[in-house]
């Protein structure tokens, strides 16, 4: 019987020949953290008395406080530090970027079997690898052992075909995959992506769809690995790192479905869930106190780009401000020897350090009650943003961008 991709890194890690509801042990080749969990996973390697065999693979990150605005979070990331030089692990400082964003940049490949103590870490199987979150205690296991057990979850086949309108990003179309499977409805399945829209789409949309799988419910989002994949892997100095990963002909999912994206609109979801989604059309006019473009979900550079394509010549409207977060220091440097930084500061916007921002509510752009946020973020729970009494809609950063000209939801198209 074929395998899926995900039956297939869980069988080469575990060496075990493994298939969807098997439990393994395998063998992980990257663990990351951010500064949110880490203290919490530090904390459990201590109370077990752990010796972090595991250091070389391990990744700490400063992003979701960057820089700290309180000091219980800058003690926090101080013992991050002390705790990553003490045992030899990696740690990368406030200012380097999103997590997310630094790992696939410089250390994912295809094939690897990675866990991180963040939700988003589904957003490496853009690359072909089998990626996914867990709890702080299980991180701690990892960091001790390089290894865990794992569930082989089972897959759903999602086929995508036709051309995008123009205007229509993979941010809409992974919005509305959310919007027909439910915000529960692929509860501990891989997400495997095909079609000939898949194929076509750059590494920068690979990279939004598989970081918003974990929006349904789902294990990993996953993408064969082909001629873009090695194209990125190049870019980067990791050409040799490239091999071919993919499902077999044969190979058995629990569902299959089929999207056809040529009648796509930009979507929009609404207040509080992210599968309470809306075409543009029907929430057009909204009026926003705050635009913000960035995070694990669309701060690369092909988002900043276009959002300075849309503001070239206009001016942000004088009631909304429009924060902007480059994902990495790498993606903040390219977007400054391109001009989009300078054309997003001259309409008006606001650049943030490279960093997770307002997103998760800590700081840089918390919400006064009753105010209204356009968000290109993965996450529009109550409160998320810092503040329950106010609201937060999702969208691509084309419609971010329209939206902040405007002062209100508005359709991109008109502006490209």
């Amino acid at each position: 019987m074929g395998k899926t991709i995900a039956e297939k890194i869980l069988s080469e890690k575990s060496g075990k020949d493994a298939y969807a509801g098997d439990i393994v042990i395998a063998k992980v080749d990257r663990i990351a953290l951010q500064d949110g969990t880490a203290p919490l996973a530090i904390k459990q390697v201590e109370k077990l008395g752990l010796e972090v065999k595991a250091a070389k693979i391990t990744h700490f990150f400063v992003d979701h406080a960057a820089p700290s605005p309180r000091k219980e979070l800058s003690n926090d990331q101080k013992l991050i530090k002390e705790f990553a030089e003490k045992v030899g692990a990696e740690f990368n400082k406030p200012g380097e970027g999103i997590i997310h964003q630094l790992m696939v940049e410089r250390y994912v490949n295809p094939g690897d079997l990675i866990v991180g103590a963040d939700s988003h870490t589904c957003t490496y199987g853009a690359l072909g690898a089998f990626a996914t979150g867990m709890g702080s205690t299980d991180i701690a296991i990892a960091m001790a052992l390089g290894k865990n057990w794992f569930r082989v979850p089972e897959s759903f086949k999602i086929v995508v075909e036709g051309e995008f309108q123009k205007g229509v990003f993979a941010k809409d179309l992974i919005l509305w995959i959310i919007g027909e499977l439910g915000v529960d409805g692929a509860t501990y399945k891989a997400l495997e992506f095909h079609g000939e829209t898949i194929d076509k789409l750059d590494m920068d949309s690979r990279l939004t769809i598989a970081n918003m799988a974990i929006e349904c419910g789902a294990k990993a989002g996953l993408f064969k690995s082909d001629e873009v994949t090695k194209k990125f892997l190049m870019e980067r100095g990791r050409g040799d790192k490239f091999r071919e990963i993919k499902p077999d002909e044969d190979a058995e999912y629990e569902k299959e479905m089929y999207f056809d994206v040529s009648d796509l609109t930009p979507i929009v979801a609404k207040p509080h869930q992210v599968d309470n989604i809306a075409r543009i059309d029907e929430v057009e006019g909204v009026k926003v106190d705050q635009v913000f473009v960035g995070t694990c979900t669309n701060g690369r550079l092909s988002d900043l780009e276009v959002v300075a394509r849309i503001l070239k010549g206009r001016k942000v409207h004088k009631d909304v401000r429009l924060l902007v977060g480059p994902a990495s220091r790498e993606v903040y440097m390219k977007a400054l020897e391109r001009g989009y930084i300078q054309e997003i500061i001259k309409a008006g916007g606001v650049i943030l350090p490279p960093g997770c921002g307002p997103c998760v509510g800590i700081h840089l752009g918390i919400l006064a009650d009753g105010e209204v946020c356009l968000s290109t973020q993965n996450r529009n729970f109550k409160g998320r943003m810092g503040n329950p009494n106010a609201e937060i809609y999702l969208s691509s950063p084309a419609t971010a961008a329209a939206s902040a000209i405007e002062g209100k939801i508005a359709d991109p198209r008109k502006y490209l």
